[in-house]
């Protein structure tokens, strides 16, 4: 009787020990799917003129995960908007968006960005004047540097604007994120004018040519 306790105990306890086993290898299967996802994600920095009308259009981009407004080459450390509006600190109003490449790639960002404002005017876009507007590509890496500088050739030879492109190509040294009140900011303000006359006409746009590139 007694030798039969013993063997049911060692039985429950292998089980036990397997089902441990298991629990643990789930553990670290599931931990590396989680790090493997956070991984995947890339980020591309621009300015195309005011950052309320780029950020609401990529807001709307299948494989885009975030899109936070703020600013970028310029010369002085954490800018405010009265410093960048001013011009005086050489940065630019710009966008950096976090996608997933695996939906959404660096170049259909690209193509997006080439037809959602005028690469052709230099410090302005529309009514909006200075060097904060400016047509700039920030590169996080040689790969983003390469892909860029072939889109810009490649828009350049397909005639699609009849002026010059005057886009800069330049490596991200520093992103500074706008104060808050910037953020989201078509999405909380759509009732302000320059909701309604600049920025919503140029979400509509955008949504006739990339019907396809929608978020679902």
């Amino acid at each position: 009787m007694k030798g039969n306790i013993f063997i049911i105990f060692f039985v429950l306890m292998a089980i036990l020990a397997s089902c441990s086993q298991k629990n643990v290898y789930s553990d670290k299967v599931r931990t590396k799917s989680i790090y493997e996802k956070r991984d995947s994600m890339r980020k591309a920095t621009f300015g195309g003129g005011c950052f309320w009308c780029v950020e609401a259009i990529y807001q709307n981009v299948d494989g885009v995960s975030s899109v936070v407004s703020g600013y970028s080459g310029g010369h002085i450390d954490n800018p405010n908007y009265q410093q960048v509006s001013s011009g005086k600190s050489g940065h630019a109003e710009v966008v950096q968006i976090s996608y997933d490449p695996n939906k959404v790639s660096y170049e259909t960002i690209l193509e997006i960005f080439w037809k959602i404002h005028d690469p052709t005017t230099l410090n302005r876009q529309g009514n909006d004047i200075g060097s904060q507007y400016r047509s700039i590509i920030l590169y996080h890496d040689e790969e983003q540097k390469g892909i860029a500088i072939k889109s810009k050739k490649a828009l350049e030879e397909s005639g699609f604007y009849k002026n010059p492109v005057v886009t800069e190509i330049v490596p991200l040294k520093q992103f500074y994120m706008a104060e808050d009140y910037h953020q989201n900011y078509f999405k909380r303000n759509p009732e302000k004018s320059y909701c309604q006359f600049v920025v919503e006409p140029k979400v509509e746009k955008f949504t006739k040519l990339f019907k396809e590139k929608l978020r679902k």
